[in-house]
């Protein structure tokens, strides 16, 4: 089976890898744009990846479940394995991974975790699926990392372009550490608005973390073009908007779990966001982007 799997129907043309079943291409047919970054290495080499069993970074890379230490990279390890195939058609596609003796060198838990992608006219939809397989309760994080494409048109500009919530916000932004963790305050940001305006700058020192959004929508918005985008999640309590320095493109991810902070104590049953899974349970998140 070849490697890309492509998904289509009347509006979009869709393709996903299956090495991390990783989201690579969104192209609208009916405004001829690309809407997914291009995955230039020389600023950022990937599209979409999926954060599991953890999001963020581990202090020292290393967490401790039952008296024993652990080593996970950052963002975890689904983001680099291959998934199998198991559901396609025209317009929806399923990717599958389970654990394995590597997997459980760095992660003790049996769990399979499936990836859902399915088109409906101008809507691209994934649903993460995590299933506890085993016989004890599961400590996960899951979040998605999509980078989208900014300007959408050459006749416009990345500071051009605003993210607008559709809910007002107050919610500062949490500092991350030359190691990757989360400081212990946040920084003013959003302040009564619900409108965000982009600039290159804001990523200079890493990703915009917030916690406790009241939105669960996100648009692309340009007062020079009337296409953009609108980025749907419910039930993700964090929030990082990143996009690697002076790169043309912008990543929404909404996360079930977060980086350690500094002041963790790296005990995986005491991390902040970590989501408990009961033995034969399933946790279920999706988002959707719609394109116009």
């Amino acid at each position: 089976m070849m490697p890309i799997i492509k998904l289509e129907n009347e509006v979009l043309n869709v393709a996903v890898h299956t090495k991390g079943a990783e989201l690579q291409s969104v192209f609208n047919k009916q405004t001829g744009l690309q809407y997914m970054w291009s995955g230039d290495a020389a600023y950022w080499g990937k599209f979409s990846p999926v954060l599991f069993p953890i999001v963020g970074t581990l202090k020292s890379d290393t967490y401790f479940y039952n008296n024993k230490s652990y080593q996970l990279p950052r963002h975890g390890f689904a983001r680099d394995m291959e998934f199998e195939v198991v559901h396609q058609e025209q317009a929806a596609a399923s990717f599958s991974i389970t654990a394995t003796d590597a997997t459980l060198a760095q992660y003790p838990f049996q769990f399979q975790l499936l990836l859902h992608y399915s088109l409906v006219q101008n809507k691209l939809q994934l649903v993460y699926e995590v299933r506890n397989n085993g016989s004890t309760e599961m400590f996960f994080s899951i979040g998605a990392h999509p980078a989208f494409a900014i300007p959408l048109h050459t006749t416009t500009a990345y500071n051009d372009y605003h993210l607008k919530f559709n809910k007002e916000e107050t919610a500062g932004r949490w500092p991350i550490s030359k190691e990757g963790l989360i400081e212990a305050s946040p920084t003013p940001l959003l302040q009564q608005t619900n409108i965000l305006p982009l600039q290159k700058e804001l990523f200079y020192k890493d990703a915009i973390v917030l916690k406790g959004l009241q939105s669960d929508s996100i648009c692309l918005c340009s007062d020079k073009t009337p296409n953009g985008w609108q980025f749907e999640y419910a039930d993700f309590p964090f929030m990082g908007i990143w996009a690697a320095k002076d790169a043309d493109f912008i990543c929404i991810e909404p996360w079930c779990g977060i980086a350690d902070s500094v002041n963790t104590s790296q005990q995986l049953t005491e991390k902040e966001g970590i989501n408990i899974l009961a033995a034969g349970e399933v946790f279920e998140r999706s988002w959707s982007l719609s394109t116009w």
